[in-house]
């Protein structure tokens, strides 16, 4: 989905050609499977923070196009909506002092998007669902002027047979709306993880990668408000699965939803997703390439086009062109601090490298349709939520996160022979957080229930306390 595309139109000759050449690099991606193609070594790990721009009324501001202009870096990209960009972090081996590594660099990124941003009388910030969004922003002439977007609308339109796509979400409050386009996802901003893993580890990390979804999910809920309504500790989720929801048939067999938690663990190898998105997914968007299979434009194209809530991804070494694979953990919300930012990173890198090393494997003592209803549960009820563990022991997700899951990502971490000091220092902030029950949801629920629900107010006093840097633990009411 980061490819720019010739036109938003296409012909009903470009979907038979697409697929043709989406068959072939499947193919092809099986033989790399079978022949064991892909780059190894030591764990990579990155991030994608998505952020919005607001004006001084603490309201989106759709700015993007200039901002990014004035602030011409390859690191900071559009996403759907003129008020929204993408910070990326550059991919660090996970050993030594990676996460203090990434810090700065995302210290340094957000500095000089604060410089521009000021020049153009607004701010950037990171929250799940910005609290003063309202339905009128989400609106076509919001939308970024990238042709692959109008693509995007026009063919969820499509599937849906011109249907209207409803939103109805049943939480402390009840919202129900209907859009004519798909400009609600533009509403929900994350923080996207990224685990470039080995061909051999990959299906059990990514297995695991599922099963810490639900505490992970938990743990960076900061979602809890949209259009004044308080729904979901983290609103999020059920806002981008509806967002983008397809109705028919694919390939005579139902369509699968394209924002998912999946319907079963990998057992060989991840090419499995890959054979899935063909069988089970009508393409979107059929821009044809030039290039050879092996560079996997189609494949890639579509799969992201599918945004399963942890989702596989094809990458290439940009020094060798080796292929590698890479995991892309896309539950956590838009953090409240850069310190925030790097501890839930380091709870998802020490979990997922803990309990994929398990023997037995998790996957083998926890149900799928388990990990998925722990999923959803965490999402709506938050650190509150009763799951079941691996053991079959049902029990309280804040619990389960401080007695053992906390522990078993220090191991994890330790493993990678991360920084001890670096590891202390964030899963610290993330204990002082399970501790105090101070997620960034928690913090704004506490600020409302104080000061009334001024979605205005509270944006205000969300964004004084990120600019001081201090992590949510330490924010006042």
């Amino acid at each position: 989905m980061g490819q720019e595309i010739e036109s938003a139109h296409f012909r009903r000759g470009d979907f038979h050609e697409f697929t043709a050449r989406l068959r072939e690099e499947t193919a092809l991606l099986a033989r790399w499977f079978a022949e064991g193609r892909f780059a190894s070594g030591e764990p990579v790990g990155g991030f994608e923070l998505e952020a919005w721009l607001v004006d001084a009324e603490h309201r989106p501001a759709p700015v993007n196009e200039i901002f990014l202009e004035r602030l011409g870096s390859a690191l900071v990209v559009p996403e759907l909506a003129r008020f929204n960009v993408e910070v990326n972090a550059t991919p660090h081996r996970l050993t030594g002092d990676a996460l203090t590594r990434m810090r700065r660099e995302l210290e340094a990124t957000l500095a000089e998007c604060d410089r521009v941003a000021s020049g153009l009388d607004v701010r950037m910030m990171t929250i799940g669902i910005l609290p003063t969004v309202e339905d009128a922003h989400l609106s076509l002439p919001n939308m970024s002027s990238l042709r692959r977007y109008r693509a995007l609308n026009e063919q969820v339109l499509r599937l849906r047979g011109g249907r209207p796509l409803i939103l109805d979400i049943v939480g402390r409050e009840h919202l129900k709306t209907e859009r004519r386009d798909v400009m609600l996802e533009s509403a929900a901003t994350s923080l996207q993880l990224h685990l470039q893993v080995d061909q051999v580890d990959a299906p059990r990390i990514y297995n695991a990668a599922r099963i810490v979804s639900a505490p992970m999910v938990a743990a960076c809920a900061n979602a809890p408000y949209l259009f004044g309504k308080d729904l979901w500790d983290e609103t999020r989720i059920p806002l981008f699965e509806q967002s983008v929801a397809v109705t028919g048939a694919a390939g005579g067999q139902a369509h699968l939803s394209r924002v998912n938690f999946g319907h079963g663990y990998a057992r060989q190898s991840l090419l499995e997703c890959f054979q899935t998105n063909v069988e089970r997914y009508d393409v979107l968007l059929p821009k044809i390439f030039d290039g050879p299979p092996e560079e996997m434009a189609h494949l890639r194209l579509h799969n992201g086009t599918i945004w399963r809530w942890n989702r596989p991804l094809i990458g290439f070494d940009p020094a060798r062109g080796a292929p590698h694979l890479r995991i892309e953990h896309r539950v956590a919300a838009a953090c409240t601090s850069v310190e925030d930012t790097l501890a839930n990173a380091a709870l998802f890198f020490g979990l997922v490298h803990s309990l994929a090393a398990r023997r037995p494997p998790p996957e083998a003592l926890l149900d799928f349709s388990l990990a998925r209803e722990n999923f959803y549960a965490a999402a709506r009820w938050g650190l509150e939520a009763e799951v079941t563990w691996l053991d079959g022991r049902r029990g309280l997700l804040l619990e389960l996160l401080i007695d053992e899951l906390l522990p078993l990502a220090r191991l994890g971490l330790q493993s990678l022979e991360l920084d001890a000091r670096d590891i202390g220092h964030y899963l610290g902030i993330m204990e002082a957080r399970l501790k105090q029950r101070r997620t960034g949801t928690a913090w704004q629920r506490a600020w409302v229930s104080r000061h009334g629900p001024d979605m205005q107010a509270l944006t205000e006093a969300y964004l004084q306390r990120q600019r001081s840097g201090a992590p949510v633990h330490d924010w006042s009411l």
